[in-house]
């Protein structure tokens, strides 16, 4: 008799929607919680984030649900799918996590499945994961991204301290598409619209550069990702170490065709 396969990693918590909210035209907020909340241990990042696991349609997964499991023991294509969202926020008293989706229609799986919850439908994340919170040591800050970046951007500013400063640069579709953000750190906050050619990379190469240590977060697109890693680094000397900066997505690609481009690359840069 075959060995039973070991298990390993943390189990996914189990969650349910309590809520919804459309923020914006493209932008949906999901509440959830429920009794495996309990389950769920925050981190000190202002970049936390969960792995959502979405079930292949028709597929039986084994009870209790686990993962590592699934992908001992399954092929590889009934594996759940799993796409990467910010904790927004946790609210550990009222027993509350909260997600917010980016929706472009039908597109995509995460956007559709937010479109479409309800109260009560269940929910599985991982998590979370995450590197990036605003450090002391910096005398300003640089937050950079587009829709995909703009959760994580709004938790930081939160946590900025007050007077502090900061500059915000966030790439939306257009005016409809920008959130109330808010902070007391002193910042500027500096909307571009993707439908009249809003740029990232252009907007941060045209801020005025500010003396003293920064620490910079530039995450959304991997275009202007990449081109902003050069700048940064190699332009204006940004320490490696108060530098986050990632391609969370990529035109043209979907999530797991961008993970495995991005593996490629990493393979490639040892």
């Amino acid at each position: 008799m075959a060995e039973a396969p070991r298990r390993s990693g943390r189990p996914a918590v189990r969650l349910r929607v309590l809520r919804t909210e459309r923020l914006t035209p493209h932008m949906i907020r999901i509440v959830a919680g429920g009794e495996g909340i309990a389950q769920f241990t925050p981190n000190e990042f202002t970049d936390a984030y969960v792995k959502v696991l979405f079930k292949v349609p028709g597929v039986e997964y084994p009870e209790p649900f686990d993962v590592q499991e699934c992908r001992a023991t399954m092929p590889r294509e009934h594996w759940p799918r799993q796409r990467s969202y910010t904790v927004r926020a946790f609210d550990p008293q009222a027993g509350e996590l909260v997600l917010d989706f980016v929706h472009h229609g039908d597109e995509g799986i995460a956007g559709p499945w937010a479109a479409s919850a309800q109260p009560g439908d269940e929910l599985l994340v991982l998590g979370p994961g995450g590197a990036y919170a605003p450090g002391a040591e910096a005398g300003w800050h640089l937050l950079a991204g587009d829709e995909s970046a703009l959760p994580a951007i709004a938790s930081s500013l939160e946590a900025l301290p007050a007077g502090v400063p900061a500059h915000a640069v966030i790439l939306v579709e257009n005016a409809d598409e920008e959130q109330p953000l808010v902070t007391k750190a002193d910042a500027q906050i500096t909307w571009l619209h993707r439908a009249s050619g809003g740029d990232v990379a252009s907007a941060v190469r045209e801020l005025p550069w500010r003396e003293g240590v920064v620490q910079a977060f530039v995450h959304g697109e991997a275009g202007f990702v990449r081109e902003l890693r050069r700048y940064l680094l190699d332009e204006r000397g940004v320490r490696r170490e108060l530098l986050s900066i990632s391609g969370y997505w990529r035109y043209g690609k979907n999530d797991e065709a961008w993970r495995e481009e991005k593996a490629a690359e990493r393979a490639r840069e040892k």
